[in-house]
């Protein structure tokens, strides 16, 4: 390597600020690399994938949830990536990479978690690679753990304040009262965890796994045999009510249902679908 290489302040500066690395990762990839600046950004991913080599056991449990929706409320995203701790997540530069990748997805709606991260996230790096040299960067694990896009007439995103919840609403209504309803509706999703929209959205699985626990518990109780099944039956429906949105109590309101809630609010108006990710 020759000695006679100089480097410049204005050149570490470039290649941190394309690459988001530190200034001294910077200055001794450019000097490795003898001032080429291509050679000199392909050390700093080597770095990254050895660095993810190392941490890829690690717990990455902190981050953050982002949910978009476009401008005309046709559709929406929701994502969720990872990092190892709070003060990472906390970072400008890091709320910026998660924001870049919000971005993208809204540019190019991706069906998947594996299609967007198969995609160009610039001319040289996929959003996949872009991890990896990120997390040289970083030196902590990153993991895209949550993606899925969301369509109908009406999308409306909630982000919980701290950015680790998030969540969107589909509605089958684009009125102004509906997306004002469905900010609603989006935070009962936040606060309430649902798991459908309502009971036929819920699997075979999951109802036999309910009625057999009513079952077994009405008999630990003592309660007679032949009224353990209608009792387990009454305990499925209380299930119903208590995880599936529609007929959830309101949380603003719980005299009513988020169901009649929004038939209040307009004739017809139902959710069609919604998303939840939570890093906790």
């Amino acid at each position: 390597m020759s000695t006679a290489i100089k480097i410049t302040a204005s050149e570490v500066n470039k290649l941190r600020q394309q690459t988001g690395a530190g200034m001294m990762d910077c200055k001794k990839a450019l000097v490795e690399a003898e001032g080429n600046f291509e050679n000199a950004i392909d050390l700093l991913r080597k770095k990254g994938q050895k660095v993810a080599a190392k941490r890829g056991e690690n717990d990455a449990k902190e981050g953050l949830v982002i949910s978009e929706s476009s401008s005309d409320g046709s559709y929406g995203i929701i994502l969720a990536l990872n990092c190892e701790t709070d003060f990472v997540s906390k970072n400008d530069g890091y709320r910026q990479l998660v924001q870049s990748f919000v971005d993208l997805a809204m540019r190019e709606k991706p069906e998947s978690l594996e299609e967007l991260k198969s995609l160009s996230y610039d001319s040289k790096l996929s959003v996949s690679e872009k991890i990896i040299e990120q997390v040289g960067v970083i030196g902590e694990k990153l993991d895209l753990s949550q993606y899925a896009i969301l369509k109908s007439d009406k999308v409306v995103p909630y982000n919980h304040p701290g950015n680790q919840l998030a969540t969107l609403v589909g509605l089958n209504s684009s009125s102004t009262e509906a997306e004002e309803a469905g900010r609603q509706v989006a935070m009962q999703v936040a606060a309430m965890s649902p798991i459908a929209v309502d009971k036929s959205g819920i699997d075979q699985a999951t109802i036999d796994k309910e009625l057999e626990v009513g079952k077994d518990l009405a008999i630990q109780e003592g309660k007679p045999a032949e009224l353990a099944d209608k009792i387990a039956f009454g305990r499925l429906n209380k299930f119903f009510k208590e995880n599936t949105l529609l007929s959830q109590q309101f949380v603003r309101d719980d005299k009513v249902t988020v169901e009649k809630f929004l038939a209040s609010t307009e004739k017809g108006l139902t959710v069609t679908s919604f998303k939840r990710f939570s890093l906790s």
